[in-house]
């Protein structure tokens, strides 16, 4: 194939995603739309594969589409104290996030204990929390 010679399905399935989400990324304004020549199908090239490699791999480090749009402005690597800015951010909310989740083991934890501990015809610990928070 020659650089800009994939149609949106051809690049969908290099890129490993549907249609619909490249639709939805040019729609967000993540991945550029090729102009549509007059009676033809837009084209696309192995850097839209790129970009959206790129989109993917943020969102499974757990930034936001619009964090991710963030990034790809700064792609120039011209901005890296702004990018690890944007690291540094998304970094204290996945600890924040892993704190709370911590909280959430230990009750449910807790409760689960309490409810293998429970015999005979008692009300079971996790429902009568569940009932009361």
């Amino acid at each position: 194939m020659h650089k800009q010679d994939m149609t949106i399905g051809v690049l969908a399935r290099q890129a490993g995603v549907n249609l619909e989400t490249i639709r939805y990324y040019q729609r967000r304004g993540l991945l550029p739309e090729p102009a549509k020549p007059l009676g033809g199908i837009r084209r696309y090239s192995a850097n839209d594969i790129t970009r959206i490699q790129f989109i993917k791999r943020a969102q499974h480090l757990g930034f936001s589409l619009e964090e991710v749009g963030a990034l790809l402005r700064l792609e120039d690597g011209a901005h890296c104290s702004e990018a690890r800015a944007i690291a540094v951010e998304k970094l204290a909310e996945v600890r924040k996030r892993l704190a709370g989740l911590r909280g959430i083991e230990h009750t449910l934890e807790k409760l689960a204990n309490q409810c293998a501990t429970q015999k005979g015809n008692v009300c079971c610990p996790l429902i009568a929390s569940l009932l009361e928070n």
